[in-house]
């Protein structure tokens, strides 16, 4: 009997999943390939190997949106006295909500904290929402904090890191991914304030 490539199972539990799907339903799938080649999929990962290899679905696409988040983002933000559209903003940018990001460079979780500053914040699992949030939002608020007030660098610090803002003289770093990231944030951070969903 010819064994199935990987992808090609892969692909066809995603076609299954969305076809069987009722309407409005949500499943975030998670694989791992392991030592023998074979590809294992889960909608909870319990091992720390998977990885999420598609963004919420339904069948109307992506899901993407801060639901199922919103009451930690609201008592984190007013915890700290940060807006709570700031906060959305950030995680819009940094995760686009995927509870499970990992970046290449070891940024954790919706508000990707690096291990360092997740520890600074006390955040024991960085892949736990209401941790993330908790310490994401303690973040910004230090940083704004740091900048007096000014946006535009606590965003700059937050994507780049506080040090090398300064070592600039308190200007937004010529990093192009810093640049784009405070305009993303910016952007969605005007769309979640003029949205009346909120």
């Amino acid at each position: 009997m010819e064994r199935l490539n990987p992808k090609k199972c892969f692909l066809l539990v995603v076609v299954a999943v969305l076809f069987l799907a009722p309407t409005g339903s949500r499943a975030t799938i998670y694989t791992y390939v392991d030592a023998n080649g074979r590809l294992h999929l889960t909608n909870v990962p319990a091992d720390p190997r998977y990885r999420p290899a598609m963004q919420t679905i339904s069948r109307f696409g992506p899901v993407t949106t801060s639901v199922g988040y919103e009451d930690y983002i609201r008592a984190a933000a007013s915890r700290f006295a940060v807006d709570p559209h700031l906060v959305r903003a950030v995680i819009k940018a940094e995760s686009n909500f995927n509870r499970m990001a990992l970046s290449s460079k070891g940024a954790q979780g919706l508000m990707q904290l690096m291990p360092d500053t997740a520890s600074d914040m006390n955040v024991n699992d960085p892949f736990n929402p209401e941790e993330n949030i908790h310490g994401g939002t303690r973040y910004l608020r230090k940083l704004l904090e740091l900048f007096n007030g000014n946006l535009k660098l606590a965003l700059a610090a937050y994507n780049a890191g506080p040090e090398r803002v300064i070592r600039e003289g308190n200007v937004i770093p010529r990093i192009s991914e810093t640049i784009n990231y405070v305009k993303i944030v910016m952007k969605h951070y005007e769309q979640y304030r003029n949205s009346s969903s909120y």
